[in-house]
């Protein structure tokens, strides 16, 4: 049977993919990688990858807000050198190779990883001419809708600076943003009095936010795990009011179960979670009401994709974590084009007048949503000249 017998024989998109794939695909294997520190505010930096390969085509990822930069950039070069000379596909066999230092590694190692991963995607994606979520599946949507994360830009953290703050993003065109206005709450809860009065502070900064959005928009809080249990909750009847889309991460993992069965209003968390298997009982749990796997931390791509198939097995929407720059951004978008139980994506807004440009064509966000092109692979390219403005030496 000749070729062209043999694409005939296929279905019509198998055959369409094959058809315009490089002939030299399966051949194409990784030559280096090329990593750029972008500054972006006293929050932290953007961690951006690029991969090259022995045809010529090159790969984007993001391996941001790892534990430290240059632990990051340390596992970066270290897997790599792993990787060079295997082939763009070997996404599986990247995973296990690096399964030693992402089990010891923290967030370091497992944005370096998750990084390196989605550059393989983009490739794979250009190589075959497609887009990665026809690789991933295939879209239910191709149009993302992202709630504008305010937390990362607002200054001054008062209620009114983060009501101006939230402000712009209505301007924008978001109908939904997120904040996280318990951050200066102490590690130790032992000062009553103090926990009281940041505690209030908290709420007056959401209930400065819910006024701003109207009752129409929607209003997401995150307590970066601050509270005990018996704080958190207490905290579920003061907040009921707000009218909530979802409370995010009140206490500790352990204390999670507890929360979700008295709360109100829909709870969301699992951040920093790597890996299916490290989903598995914190679902199993009954830990949240919405998973939040971030595409950085979990493991890359294909693993977001196995959270999210995770979830949908128990019932639960997926809405990724990633306050990040567009890079990962787009990246995450390409899997919940094909989540059918996907919500809502992160969207980190305020933090650079300059984000859109630092990807070529630039980030296009159209009142909160993202639209995914059919262009090949990520269908993006860093803009040089712009992370070389803003990088960190």
């Amino acid at each position: 049977m000749t070729r062209r017998q043999c694409l005939r024989t296929l279905p019509f998109g198998m055959a369409a993919i094959s058809a315009s794939a490089r002939p030299d695909a399966a051949r194409i294997v990784v030559a280096g990688v090329e990593i750029f520190p972008v500054h972006v505010n006293a929050r932290g930096n953007w961690i951006l990858v690029r991969l090259g390969t022995s045809e010529g085509l090159t790969g984007i990822g993001e391996a941001s807000h790892g534990a430290t930069d240059a632990a990051t950039v340390r596992y970066l070069r270290q897997f790599a050198e792993r990787l060079k000379g295997r082939g763009v596909f070997d996404i599986e066999w990247l995973r296990s190779a690096c399964a030693r230092e992402t089990a010891t590694g923290g967030t370091s190692a497992a944005c370096a990883l998750s990084a390196l991963e989605q550059c393989c995607w983009d490739i794979a994606g250009q190589a075959l001419n497609v887009p990665v979520y026809d690789l991933f599946g295939g879209a239910l949507r191709t149009t993302i809708r992202n709630y504008a994360n305010i937390n990362r830009s607002t200054d001054p953290r008062t209620p009114a600076g983060f009501a101006a703050m939230a402000q712009r993003a209505v301007e924008a065109g978001f109908d939904a943003v997120k904040l996280a206005p318990w951050d200066d709450m102490p590690a130790d809860l032992s000062d009553s009095a103090k926990v009281e009065r940041i505690t209030q502070l908290g709420i007056d900064r959401a209930t400065a936010v819910r006024a701003v959005l109207g009752p129409a928009r929607d209003l997401l809080l995150d307590a970066h795990s601050k509270f005990d249990l018996a704080r958190g909750l207490k905290l579920l009847n003061r907040v009921e009011q707000l009218k909530l889309f979802w409370l995010e991460e009140v206490t500790r993992v352990p204390d999670l179960p507890a929360i979700r069965h008295a709360a109100p209003m829909l709870t969301a968390g699992g951040e920093v979670i790597y890996g299916a298997k490290g989903f598995l009982p914190y679902l199993i749990a009954g830990s949240v009401d919405i998973a939040m796997p971030d595409v950085k931390y979990c493991g890359g791509m294909l693993e977001l994709k196995k959270v999210a198939s995770l979830a949908e097995a128990a019932g639960l929407k997926v809405s990724p974590h990633g306050p990040a720059s567009p890079v990962g951004n787009v990246a995450a978008a390409h899997v919940c084009a094909g989540m059918p139980n996907f919500l809502i994506l992160e969207f980190s807004y305020g933090e650079a007048p300059w984000r859109p440009e630092l990807i070529d064509p630039p980030e296009q966000m159209e009142k909160g949503y993202l639209n995914l092109t059919p262009r090949p692979g990520l269908g993006i390219r860093l803009n040089e000249k712009t992370a070389a403005r803003y990088r960190v030496e």
